[in-house]
């Protein structure tokens, strides 16, 4: 519950007004060099948000009309399904091993195994709207696990 409250502490220093900017789906990079594609949410099938396509992976913890907090998690070599977040987000991310961010297509976007230094845990981050992907947990022992807050306004 800590870590729920800081998050939503922190949420309320941040604000985003204006998301009419995003193309079709582009390349972006978090500040912890994290690749991942953002684009146009408008032209993403509504069936690809995380909750509806990939159910297992994503629990709604609390959800208004201002943001929707999930807990996310894979388990150690589990491949979640194709999914998309349209809002923008926060992410904490508890544990992690390496782990591979494919787009909608199967393209390798992120590989963690390629960074010259690894992810330090926890990680807090910040993320456009993410298009379609699917991660793949390489791990054989650790879960991925992690919160996201997804802003609605």
């Amino acid at each position: 519950m800590k870590i729920l409250n800081w998050l939503l502490a922190l949420l309320a220093l941040l604000s985003v007004s204006d998301t009419s900017s995003f193309s079709q789906t582009k390349e972006a990079k978090t500040d912890s060099n994290i690749i991942y594609k953002t684009g146009k949410p408008a032209d993403w099938p509504k069936e690809s948000d995380a909750v509806i396509a990939a159910p297992r992976n994503h629990k709604i913890l609390l959800e208004n009309e201002n943001v929707r907090v999930l807990d996310v998690t894979l388990a150690p070599g589990e491949t979640e399904p194709v999914h998309s977040h349209r809002w923008p987000s926060v992410l904490y991310v508890l544990t992690s091993g390496d782990f591979i961010d494919r787009d909608g297509q199967g393209n390798v976007v992120f590989d963690t195994r390629q960074l010259k230094t690894p992810l330090q845990y926890p990680l807090t981050l910040w993320k456009d709207p993410e298009a379609p992907h699917a991660v793949e947990n390489l791990s054989k022992t650790t879960t991925l696990h992690l919160i996201r807050v997804e802003m609605k306004k």
